[in-house]
């Protein structure tokens, strides 16, 4: 029998990144659209305009007058929210409170403790949480897994690095929510070290580093901004088992997102993690060079093995975006919310926050239950 339920989505807030999961809703299965709400009305009537006509649903969404319309509307069963991160916990809270199933952009939240808050809120009225990390639903992640645990290719894992950067222009110095404190006061590390911890946590299966060390590189405060954010950072991690792991995230090195898994028998390289680069297939590397040396002649060998998976990169059915959203449904049917997201989003926020104290304290290292 064809499974023919339907998520039925809202989308609180018209911000860049929700014209990508417009997109990534109407592509998803079993899943649509019915209600956007934007806090100036006009702004989400164009919103809709605009994303409609760009990749039409059948009916178009409604554009609601406020937020608390759209919470309230029957034909709404979650809802995303791209709302800046201070003002997010609040409306996360209330649509959980409503009984609206709830994904999130990152960082989840300004805190561990606004994080563990959304999330009781969730678990109180039995509602399926997500953060919208997207590389977490990519088919390439399930690929990297094996080869991180078939023993050979990598061995035991001793280090992990990733870098996620992009090189902001004057305005977005000037006017970006991404550089105003009071709508996001984690800056690059919120932005985009989430998706660097969030990658080194996965390939540790969860486990915690037991001490960090942070360092703030440089900060921005922009002329309207309560305080300044940061804009270059980075970290090392230290993990119980011997594993290091080192991040840096930045608003002012031009883009990069990659990531490097070394072990004892050879790496693993990904070089766009978090967006993958246009196409229909992603990948990654294996690499075992070989050094080898005869009399005066030396000779370092290139043994690198591209590992790709066929997914396209962005804008298609069966493209990371598309599969959060149609994982996600498949939780709502299901009935019982997992809780592993959550817990997911809790330990990545958890070490963002120790990271950040260890920055605020000169690179002092921290344990990380000081800052949890």
């Amino acid at each position: 029998m064809t499974d023919d339920r339907v998520c039925r989505w809202g989308i609180l807030g018209a911000a860049g990144i929700a014209r990508k999961n417009w997109q990534a809703i109407r592509h998803a299965p079993h899943c649509t659209l019915t209600a956007v709400a934007s806090r100036d009305p006009e702004r989400g009537r164009q919103f809709v305009r605009e994303c409609q006509g760009h990749v039409p649903f059948p009916e178009p969404p409604r554009v609601c007058a406020n937020y608390e319309e759209l919470l309230a509307r029957e034909d709404v069963d979650a809802v995303y929210l791209p709302l800046p991160t201070v003002p997010r916990k609040h409306w996360a809270i209330r649509a959980a409170e409503v009984g609206k199933h709830v994904l999130v952009e990152k960082p989840v939240g300004a805190t561990a403790d606004d994080v563990r808050e959304i999330l009781a809120a969730c678990q109180r009225n039995r509602v399926q949480f997500m953060d919208g990390t997207m590389f977490m639903h990519s088919r390439r992640l399930e690929a990297m897994r094996r080869v991180l645990d078939d023993g050979q290719s990598i061995g035991h894992l001793r280090r992990i690095t990733s870098a996620f950067t992009f090189g902001g222009s004057e305005p977005f110095f000037a006017t970006n929510i991404r550089t105003a404190s009071d709508l996001e006061p984690l800056g690059c590390l919120g932005d985009l070290g989430w998706y660097c911890i969030r990658l080194t946590l996965w390939a540790m299966n969860w486990a915690l580093p037991t001490r960090v060390c942070g360092h703030m590189l440089a900060e921005h405060r922009r002329s309207d901004s309560p305080a300044p954010v940061p804009l270059d950072f980075s970290a090392e991690l230290f993990f119980a088992n011997g594993v290091s792991a080192a991040f840096h995230c930045s608003f002012i090195a031009e883009i990069q997102q990659w990531a490097v898994f070394s072990g004892e028998k050879g790496s693993l390289l990904v070089d766009d993690f978090v967006l993958p680069y246009f196409g229909s297939e992603v990948a990654f590397r294996v690499s075992k060079p070989v050094f080898r040396f005869e009399g005066c002649d030396f000779n370092m060998e290139d043994h690198t093995q591209r590992i790709a998976v066929h997914e396209y990169s962005n804008a298609a059915p069966g493209a990371q975006e598309a599969n959060m959203f149609a994982t996600f449904a498949q939780l709502v049917f299901s009935e019982r919310p997992d809780p592993s997201w959550g817990d997911m989003a809790l330990k990545t926020q958890q070490v963002l926050d120790a990271c950040l104290a260890s920055a605020r304290r000169g690179g002092q290292i921290v344990a990380l239950h000081e800052a949890s």
